[in-house]
């Protein structure tokens, strides 16, 4: 039984930016020591972009380039650190708001703005994106699929050989709404069952659009995996130092055939769940403004400037970051539509008569309109 006498949150970081690490975080700590000044620096240039990159996607969708967008407002101390937790060679599987880690794995962040914008299922290759999965929309759905790639990095010997350099283990990303979704639960069974070198990463940013996490479970959700035989751990999610260790050390576990864990890291949806909803018809001004005196990028620069950072390397971020979200922009204008018979091209990894026999109706079908667009 978990002991809810003490806090069980991870945190090393205070909401102030003070370094203050709770009692929970002692196990965790080796990992924060591995980091250096150029380290912290990484963890804030990195939130500072993907804020801006997320604040310019959605102003896209809102002047009509876009048909959805899912912002990650609030919730990039989670990303971050969790991020630069795991190695190369571990596969990441993501919902859908996981711009910062799409990123630091080496994804070119327009071709989520491209699924958004409905003129592709995924838009890149995990194999050229550090192992980085398509984006998952089927709530839970993610879940058994990187349980099922952990089952085969088990039975292909992929892990436990003492090599840090090769041994593989999977992330997988969902919000706290997933948790109740029977697709988790199963995940679960088999990762238990199995001991999948794997970690389950809940992102609880308190919302699974307007239901609060509170009617959702009556138990915090880092016990959710308890009668499964998955062990938990609560992190402060707005905290880029604890996510960061805590996320390393148990995929260094489960690399080693620990087996898996999961994480619920605690943050706030500071925008709404998506472009499409209201969240003012749901949350309290009150609450969101408490969570954004606990923002993860205003800690970790109070920490910096207690350092010592000078001022001039700030502006220097923010600019590089507002040169990003500029890119972004521009090319986002100059996306074309692609061409509709590539639907078939990349339904298989494969040539198949199938699908070329429906293209090649479809070919039929658009030429006989003729050139001028009229029915032949």
């Amino acid at each position: 039984m978990v002991d809810d006498s003490q806090d069980p949150m991870v945190q090393l970081l205070g909401p102030d930016g003070t370094f203050a690490p709770s009692a929970a975080a002692e196990e965790f700590l080796p990992y924060f020591e591995r980091l250096t000044e150029a380290d912290w620096r990484k963890f804030y240039k990195d939130m500072v972009t993907v804020r801006r990159f997320d604040t310019e996607a959605t102003n896209l969708q809102r002047q009509g380039q876009l048909g959805l967008w899912v912002p990650s407002h609030g919730q990039e101390g989670a990303q971050v650190g969790s991020a630069y937790g795991a190695r190369t060679q571990d596969h990441v599987f993501p919902a859908y708001r996981e711009h910062a880690i799409a990123m630091i794995r080496g994804v070119d962040l327009l071709n989520l703005i491209k699924v958004m914008k409905g003129i592709t299922h995924g838009g890149f290759d995990f194999r050229e994106s550090n192992n980085f999965h398509i984006y998952t929309l089927v709530i839970g759905s993610q879940a058994l699929h990187a349980t099922g790639y952990a089952m085969g990095i088990k039975f292909d010997g992929a892990y436990a050989t003492g090599n840090p350099e090769t041994d593989q283990a999977v992330i997988v990303y969902f919000g706290d709404g997933a948790t109740s979704q029977g697709d988790v639960s199963e995940a679960f069974v088999f990762a238990a069952s199995q001991q999948t070198p794997q970690v389950f990463f809940v992102q609880n940013n308190h919302w699974a659009i307007s239901v609060p996490v509170s009617v959702q479970a009556r138990v915090p959700l880092y016990r959710r995996g308890e009668g499964f035989g998955v062990p938990g751990t609560q992190v402060d999610g707005n905290d880029v130092f604890a996510s960061y260790a805590v996320t390393a050390k148990l995929m260094d576990d489960a690399r080693a055939g620990k087996g898996p864990a999961l994480v619920e890291a605690v943050t706030y949806r500071i925008q709404a769940h998506t472009t499409s909803d209201d969240a003012t018809k749901y949350r309290s001004e009150s609450d969101l403004e408490e969570w954004i005196a606990k923002d993860p990028i205003s800690r970790l620069e109070a920490f910096l400037k207690d350092k010592g950072t000078d001022s001039s390397f700030f502006a220097e971020v923010h600019e590089s970051a507002a040169d990003f979200a500029a890119d972004i922009r521009n090319r986002t204008l100059s996306v074309t539509n692609p061409d509709i018979f590539e639907t078939f091209d990349k339904v298989y990894s494969h040539p198949h008569p199938a699908m070329a026999e429906q293209k090649a109706w479809l070919q039929a079908y658009e030429a006989s309109f003729g050139d001028e667009g009229g029915a032949a």
